[in-house]
């Protein structure tokens, strides 16, 4: 009867042994994917990095009045590309350089010889191409968040993962800039 039970105990504490290490090893690689697709979207934020000045020198004759606005994306740039800055401020930095080039956007509408300029509509559509892959790597980071947050917090993996020291990570949101409604009648009188 003692062998039973020791036998019984022996074989739980196997199980829970296993269970451990499987769940560890789920957390690592789970942590891992969400810092794979990070560098997906980093790979974007530089092609978009590398755009900004060449966008910036093309629209800087034409638009005096928003120097503003062409300032603000460079300095923003900036200290997005320092290399100093944390993934969750990197995350608050590319936010604010998307509202500045949204209103560069706008303000381009008052210049009809620039939005026939050639460099400019090049710049334009690789810009455009490249917030498209922007979104993609986005969606993608967020789906990895989601399951690793799930992991991080959901019983019982979240023993283990308070055990390893892992806590939630934010996700990649959309500016309020971004989220608002597109005033479809004011693009249509232009």
């Amino acid at each position: 009867m003692i062998l039973i039970i020791v036998g019984l105990v022996s074989i739980i504490g196997i199980v829970i042994v296993l269970w451990y290490f499987s769940t560890y090893n789920r957390l690592i690689n789970s942590d891992n994917q969400v810092g794979n697709a990070f560098s997906g979207i980093d790979v974007q934020l530089t092609k978009r990095y590398d755009l900004i000045p060449n966008l910036v020198s093309v629209v800087k004759g034409y638009m005096i009045h928003e120097k503003e606005t062409l300032t603000k994306v460079t300095e923003l740039r900036s200290r997005a590309m320092s290399g100093k800055a944390s993934d969750n401020e990197k995350i608050a930095l590319n936010n604010q350089i998307s509202g500045a080039l949204a209103d560069i956007k706008v303000a381009v509408e008052n210049y009809p010889n620039l939005k026939a300029n050639e460099n400019f509509l090049h710049l334009q559509a690789s810009l455009n191409e490249i917030e498209a892959q922007l979104a993609a790597a986005r969606r993608t980071f967020n789906a990895m968040v989601t399951s690793y947050n799930n992991d991080v917090q959901m019983f019982p993996s979240s023993i283990v993962a308070s055990n390893m020291g892992l806590t939630a990570k934010e996700w990649f949101e959309t500016t309020e800039v971004k989220k608002g409604n597109i005033d479809v009648g004011s693009l249509l009188d232009k």
